[in-house]
């Protein structure tokens, strides 16, 4: 399970000082039913003991800050111990699922119709690796599908992209050999494919593994070269152009349906037609410059401040502040989704239930 929520969301994404991955638990125990929650509260504990689930997946930490002791009386300690008493795992997957290239704010952008999206405020740009390869004639299909479905092979929105190449492979089994092709101490000479593609860094492990794990020789030659090509950038919040212009007034309303919310906060000319938005989840007044350089019409975001909405309103920028909770609690079922499907690829068909909270604190189950 850590494993698939690493694959959406790399731990090495999150924010300095965050705390994401396995909080309490075993990462060995076997899974039962599983809860996707934007937050762990006792109502939300009651509901995976209910249903018989032992493992919750939150996207806000329970630790946030290092413990020096577990008080069983304080929110936390209590929280804790319910989790340990019960065998109930927990998994938190926090800036790193803001930030990830498909997070949050991805999802959310999708949900507002943002097309050409980039992001907003960049926090990482990872590098990008070439991997060749040379495989025996007649196997290279089946490394290719390998290695391309472990990560590698995608430029832009293309994947599965690969060069091949023929040529002679010479080797010569020496002793403590078990050769898929020829005998001890006897030169070899094989028709081998040549194969390339490109990768992220941060795929490398999991990429070489599927290649070792696909590939018919005993020993893999392979080569992995460093390049100057821009790799995947992550961060906080998107940008881009609307598919369709839409007034503020029919966005604010829009936010209520997307975010499931009773109200949003709107200031701006409500009759103005909006082609160009940005949005962060959670509290992103930090982002409104941000926002601003990238002149966009519009900006949707959280917990704003008075100052930071001045800010905007002095600039011509229109602002939508949805709330803390409404702009990331959607993510739940997204998660939720993810996970389910991952799971079922594997063969696995765990239940996997979202847990939503209303604006009043009471839990509503799905």
């Amino acid at each position: 399970m850590l494993e698939l929520i690493d694959q959406l969301a790399p731990p090495y994404l999150s924010l300095s000082g965050d705390s994401v991955g396995l909080q309490v638990g075993d990462s060995q125990s076997l899974l039962e039913k599983i809860l996707v929650t934007l937050e762990v509260t006792p109502e939300t504990l009651r509901e995976a003991l209910r249903l018989g689930a032992n493992l919750v997946v939150s996207h806000h930490p329970l630790i946030f800050e290092p413990l020096t002791s577990i008080d069983y009386h304080s929110p936390v300690g209590g929280l804790l111990k319910k989790l340990v008493a019960n065998d109930i795992n927990l998994i938190v997957s926090h800036t790193n699922l803001d930030t990830a290239p498909r997070g949050l704010n991805y999802f959310l952008g999708e949900q507002f119709g943002i097309i050409n999206t980039k992001v907003l405020h960049p926090t990482y740009q990872d590098r990008l690796l070439k991997l060749v390869v040379f495989v025996p004639e007649g196997y290279q299909e089946e490394v290719r599908k390998a290695i391309s479905e472990a990560g590698a092979g995608w430029i832009g929105n293309y994947s599965h992209c690969t060069f091949q190449t023929s040529g002679t492979g010479t080797f010569m089994p020496r002793e403590k050999t078990n050769p898929f092709k020829g005998e001890k101490f006897r030169l070899e000479k094989v028709n081998e494919i040549r194969l390339e593609t490109v990768l992220p860094y941060f795929k490398m492990e999991q990429v070489i593994h599927a290649l070792q794990e696909s590939h018919p020789y005993e020993e893999v030659a392979f080569d992995l070269y460093s390049l100057e090509n821009e790799g995947i950038v992550a961060g906080l919040g998107v940008w881009g152009d609307l598919a369709q212009p839409i007034t503020l007034k029919s966005m604010a309303q829009k936010c209520k349906e997307v975010l499931s919310v009773e109200g949003v906060k709107v200031w701006g000319d409500l009759q103005k037609e909006i082609h160009t938005m940005a949005l962060c989840g959670g509290s992103g007044g930090k982002l409104i410059g941000n926002a601003l350089e990238k002149q966009v019409a519009l900006y949707l975001s959280g917990d704003l401040k008075h100052h930071e909405v001045q800010h905007a309103q002095q600039n011509g920028m229109a602002i939508i502040d949805a709330g803390h909770r409404g702009t990331e609690e959607p993510v739940v079922s997204y998660l939720a989704d993810y996970i389910r499907k991952g799971l079922k690829d594997k063969g696995f068909y765990h239940e996997v239930i979202p847990v939503f909270t209303s604006p009043g604190g009471r839990e509503r189950f799905v």
